[in-house]
């Protein structure tokens, strides 16, 4: 299994149908906005490959003073279970070797229909070294946690990747909970 900067139209093809599939529309960034933050060297597009460069999932990450948001993760429906993210997610470390990494998922606190996946999605992150910050923010509406692999980050500093990343219609967007 490998991470592959994305470069060619079946790569792109690949990774837009699964990003569409898999987060909600309150949850996405306009696509374009990801394909020009890519070429301008601020976003990774990472195709996650096997044998043969088969297609297994997508990782977006945001590349930002020593901090690297993985902003969408998902593996292909078919393949979870797998050991996949796992293998991505030290992949993912071993890339950004001395960078802390930065996620959000949705609060596990919250009640909601998609609770138990929610749950099962913490426990996956929590399992594979990643630790919970002490606060919450608010992203488009959306109550979510922050994640790092072990390294403390503020929710300035946090703020501060989209702030530097994307415009501000986004970055204004995301606020802290209270």
């Amino acid at each position: 299994m490998k991470l592959t900067n994305c470069t060619t139209e079946a790569q792109f093809a690949n990774l837009e149908r699964l990003y569409m599939d898999t987060f909600p529309a309150a949850e996405r960034k306009p696509f374009p906005l990801l394909l020009e933050k890519s070429r301008e060297g601020v976003v990774e597009l990472l195709a996650i490959e096997g044998e043969g460069g088969a297609f297994l999932g997508l990782a977006i990450t945001v590349l930002s003073h020593g901090l690297v948001l993985l902003d969408y993760f998902a593996i292909c429906p078919k393949l979870r279970g797998q050991e996949i993210g796992s293998g991505t997610l030290r992949l993912l470390q071993e890339r950004y070797a001395g960078k802390r990494l930065v996620l959000e998922i949705e609060d596990t606190g919250e009640d909601a229909p998609n609770r138990e996946g929610r749950i099962r999605r913490k426990a996956f992150y929590l399992r594979n070294g990643m630790a919970v910050m002490p606060f919450l923010v608010d992203l488009f509406g959306v109550k979510m946690q922050v994640l790092t692999n072990g390294a403390e980050v503020s929710f300035e500093e946090y703020h501060g990747i989209y702030q530097a990343s994307f415009p501000e219609y986004i970055s204004a967007n995301i606020t802290l909970c209270i």
